[in-house]
């Protein structure tokens, strides 16, 4: 079930919390609880991207997305993901969780998120995320006009322009086996 509970607690906890500019981190913190586990007794891997969810929402009220999303009735999907696994998480680490924009291109804004226990760093997981009207994605020019914004877009990480290259790349629809 999606942690419905403690998204509430980050909206409600980070309600009041100074904006952040655009490209600054949003810090959170978070515990691995008995339900969020797999059958090896740590962090399942689904889990982990929906406890990034609790730090995304709140980076985009704090930077003025959601204000804007809400007076555009505009929504938010994530467009593609990559997570890098490197630490297991057992029950009841303290995580603590960075969360902040790269940068966007024509229609995509570029997340990158990390999850840190005692100093070390467990995950770290880039998201595509898109604003979408009725239409379907809205252009993230449109999107930074709206928001006030009117600087360019940050350089592309050579990191992040290669996953991009990648994605782009990679057949649309999937080939479906043959039976």
């Amino acid at each position: 079930m999606y942690p419905f509970f403690r998204m509430g607690k980050e909206v409600v906890k980070f309600r009041n919390a100074p904006a952040l500019e655009l490209g600054e981190t949003h810090v959170s913190h978070h515990i691995c609880w008995p339900w969020d586990l797999d059958f090896w007794f740590e962090l399942n891997n689904g889990r982990t991207l929906s406890i990034y969810d609790l730090g995304r929402i709140p980076l985009a009220t704090r930077t003025g997305v959601m204000k804007t999303m809400k007076a555009q009735k505009w929504g938010l999907t994530v467009a593609g993901s990559s997570v890098r696994y490197r630490r297991r998480v057992r029950v009841f680490d303290r995580l603590e969780m960075h969360s902040r924009l790269v940068t966007w291109d024509a229609r995509f804004i570029f997340l990158e998120q990390s999850m840190w226990y005692k100093g070390e760093c467990t995950s770290h997981a880039l998201f595509r995320m898109a604003i979408t009207d009725r239409n379907g994605i809205v252009a993230t020019d449109r999107v930074m006009t709206a928001m006030g914004v009117e600087t360019d877009a940050p350089a592309m990480p050579e990191w992040v322009a290669a996953w991009v290259g990648a994605e782009g790349q990679r057949p649309w629809p999937p080939m479906q086996d043959a039976l």
